[in-house]
């Protein structure tokens, strides 16, 4: 006879779709039928705002609400200015047109989590409804433990996890490229973040930032800054123009006058270039097919979020195929040994004497193990972050 199941059954999240079209209920039910019969999600159906409201106040167990823009009564910036006054803590995602980044900076302002794009793509759906219920999780655990705190450690701890919540977990891997990253939080969580674009025309973005100050404001900070990169990324393909409006939109509305460090990188596969800007962080290492490495050149920019009106240089390096291009924060090259010594550029140089790794996971892997090893037991007080692409040549 079988044992019965101790462990514990997994939550189904309910999700309201909002959106005017008719065939969309059958196609999102289709494509996710999956998910539904796992348990996994339930999804609910409005045909407008004002509908979404209803089922909202009658069902009191709605997790998130994907909505469209456009729609008859209300449309989806109106509902989303009204979500908070039914429940505060439901997570909303909106539908937009293609580089519509007046509307989707509109829907950020008003308390969007997080966008996609039509035609809807339902693997990045997917992963956009994961990463949404994984901070939903993390939010709630952080009400629950708000009244219980007793110590700076279980704050951090909680910054930690909202973090870690939105950061990318799956990577692009490709004939053509490889992209891998990580961050291990220090025990002083900073606001360290990273993230991976899909562009137009087989284009990706890559970002690697880092916030002042720690703690709780950090991590939503970083949200608020990494939210706002990606939609700056769809509507513009200039990386320094990217970096501009981010700090344009990050400046109008920080009376905490925190700040943050990022480099912002198109990657093309076809042409092998890299056309980045970089907005006072650390100079990325581009190592070279031979071993050999080098510094990419600084573009001017300065840290975003304190001062408007930045202009934001643009600069841009080819890639020849097994060249390794390595984006890190300062927590790697200023890990201290129990010397006092910093790990710096020189040795993260010589993690590649030997030449690139075979892919960008065990390049990423040889960084941290060097920065860990160098490390040993002294404490560390910065998170350590990388993001590494790996060129293999233009796909035939």
């Amino acid at each position: 006879m079988k044992a019965p199941s101790t462990e514990a059954p997994q939550q189904q999240h309910k999700i309201l779709v909002v959106d005017d079209e008719p065939d969309l209920e059958r196609l999102v039910r289709q494509r996710m039928r999956r998910d539904i019969r796992a348990g996994r999600y339930s999804f609910v159906f409005a045909h407008n705002g004002v509908e979404a409201l209803d089922l909202m106040a009658q069902s009191r167990d709605i997790d998130m609400v994907l909505s469209d823009i456009n729609m008859p009564q209300m449309d989806g910036l109106t509902l989303l200015a009204q979500i908070p006054s039914v429940d505060p803590n439901i997570r909303a995602v909106i539908v937009s047109a293609y580089g519509d980044m007046k509307n989707i900076r509109t829907a950020m302002n008003r308390g969007a989590f997080d966008f996609i794009t039509k035609p809807i793509d339902f693997d990045d759906l997917r992963i956009t409804i994961e990463r949404t219920l994984r901070n939903l999780a993390v939010w709630r655990e952080a009400l629950v433990s708000r009244d219980k705190l007793v110590a700076l450690e279980k704050e951090l701890g909680i910054a930690r996890r909202m973090q870690q919540s939105i950061l990318p977990t799956k990577f692009p891997s490709t004939a053509g490229y490889e992209v891998f990253a990580d961050m291990q939080a220090a025990r002083a969580v900073g606001g360290d973040f990273y993230d991976v674009l899909q562009l137009d025309e087989g284009r990706i973005g890559v970002a690697v930032a880092d916030v002042s100050d720690k703690g709780v404001p950090a991590a939503l900070f970083m949200m608020s800054s990494r939210t706002l990169l990606k939609g700056a990324a769809i509507g513009c393909h200039d990386p320094g123009e990217v970096l501009r409006e981010v700090n344009d939109l990050l400046y109008a509305n920080n009376e905490t006058m925190m700040f943050v460090t990022l480099f912002y990188a198109v990657f093309d596969p076809e042409s092998g270039t890299l056309t980045y800007a970089n907005g006072g962080h650390n100079a990325p290492l581009l190592v070279r097919a031979d071993g050999s490495s080098e510094l990419l050149p600084l573009t001017g920019g300065v840290a975003a979020g304190v001062v408007p009106d930045l202009h934001y240089g643009s600069s841009t390096v080819s890639l020849s195929p097994g060249d390794t291009v390595v984006l890190y924060t300062d927590g790697v090259t200023e890990a201290m040994s129990p010397a006092d010594e910093e790990f710096g550029v020189e040795r993260l140089c010589r993690v590649f004497a030997e030449g690139p790794f075979p892919d960008a996971q065990q390049a990423n892997t040889a960084i941290f193990q060097a920065v860990s090893e160098f490390a040993a037991d002294a404490p560390q007080f910065d998170d350590i972050t990388c993001l590494t692409l790996c060129y293999k040549g233009a796909a035939a």
